[in-house]
């Protein structure tokens, strides 16, 4: 009589290294950065879950587990914090569409529909994001809102508003182009003025070197179909490959999240790997390096003081600031203007038209 000694493990399945480190990403988000009743746990959540989900990316039961918590508990938590539904939708949709099991994210679009939740947005921005997420489980918030997408767009194509340092306008201007692509999976059919406007807002980013939001607007061009300038490409990816993880659990989460996250976004736009840093299990911070500078302060401040001499014509005014910027708030300058719609956007963000006194 043959005997079957072989005895069979349940050993699980081996992490892929990148299944590995999207797991240890989530579960420092989860559960290692902030408390899950804390306001910026729900905004740093949702943003990572975004990107990830956005990007198509391909996680395992257990790189999701760490967020298994929130879902078994979400019900409760949007009974008790309706003011935060967006938040709570995003999260439990990207979760749901990431491959968590379960179908909670209609339920609570039901709702929330049924709550009105929408209703008390005083944003079009933020109807925007109401409608796209409720959408995602076939609901529409706003049914009689049939002028919601014009206004944005009526927003979004006035290029003037974005030759002027206004951090708030440029984050809505890509937020408004994300909603309307559908986070890059259909054509937003963008206006000639909305072209531009992302390309003077990506302009005024590069001169700040606000790598967070030149990244953001590098995707919404992307998703519209616009060409990205190969300098803003090539300044994000050595941005991206200069940012430092630390893994300590007294370490202070006060950092620079955003920015790396968004930075990891663009790289997949442009076909490159995500995350590919030194992602570890625990507690981390995201500091991007220190070797940058912002010019745009001392350009600004440098134009002000001209007063009257001030001209929107770069060939003109050129000679003028070389004599009084810093060598490195020009050399960033210098790069810039070879764009070819830097002389445009130059004439707006030059502001020469003179507010005139009655007698």
């Amino acid at each position: 009589m043959t005997v079957n000694n072989v005895i069979q493990l349940n050993v699980p399945p081996r992490l892929s290294p990148q299944d590995a480190r999207y797991g240890a990403l989530l579960a420092s988000f989860a559960l290692d950065r902030r408390t899950g009743d804390d306001v910026f746990w729900l905004k740093e959540n949702a943003e990572v879950l975004n990107i990830l989900e956005c990007t198509g990316s391909e996680l395992s039961q257990g790189a999701l587990s760490a967020h298994q918590g929130f879902y078994d508990t979400v019900e409760q938590r949007l009974s008790f914090f309706p003011q935060y539904y967006r938040f709570l939708l995003s999260i439990t949709l990207d979760l749901e569409d990431l491959g968590m099991p379960g179908n909670k994210g209609a339920q609570l679009v039901d709702w929330a529909v049924d709550q009105n939740l929408a209703q008390a947005e005083l944003s079009d921005l933020q109807r925007m994001e109401a409608r796209r997420l409720m959408a995602r489980r076939g609901r529409d918030p706003l049914p009689t809102d049939s002028g919601l997408n014009d206004r944005v767009r009526d927003f979004i194509n006035r290029s003037q508003t974005f030759t002027l340092p206004n951090k708030k306008a440029a984050y809505e201007l890509t937020h408004a182009v994300f909603y309307l692509s559908e986070y890059g999976r259909h054509d937003p059919q963008l206006d000639a003025g909305a072209r531009t406007s992302l390309h003077f807002a990506g302009l005024l980013a590069y001169l700040d070197q606000n790598a967070d939001l030149l990244a953001e607007i590098c995707v919404a061009m992307a998703f519209a179909g616009e060409e990205v300038p190969n300098l803003w490409t090539d300044w994000l990816d050595r941005e991206t490959h200069l940012f430092t993880v630390t893994n300590d659990e007294y370490v202070s989460v006060n950092d620079d999240y955003h920015e790396f996250l968004v930075c990891h976004w663009h790289q997949a736009v442009t076909g490159a790997p995500i995350f590919k840093a030194a992602i570890g299990p625990g507690r981390m911070r995201f500091d991007r390096s220190d070797l940058r500078s912002a010019p745009l302060r001392e350009i600004s401040e440098c134009m002000f003081r001209m007063e009257e001499a001030r001209s929107g014509d770069w060939t003109r005014m050129r000679g003028l600031m070389e004599a009084q910027l810093s060598p490195e708030a020009m050399n960033v300058v210098c790069r810039a203007e070879e764009d070819s719609q830097f002389e445009a956007f130059f004439h707006g963000f030059a502001r020469v038209d003179q507010i005139g006194v009655s007698a």
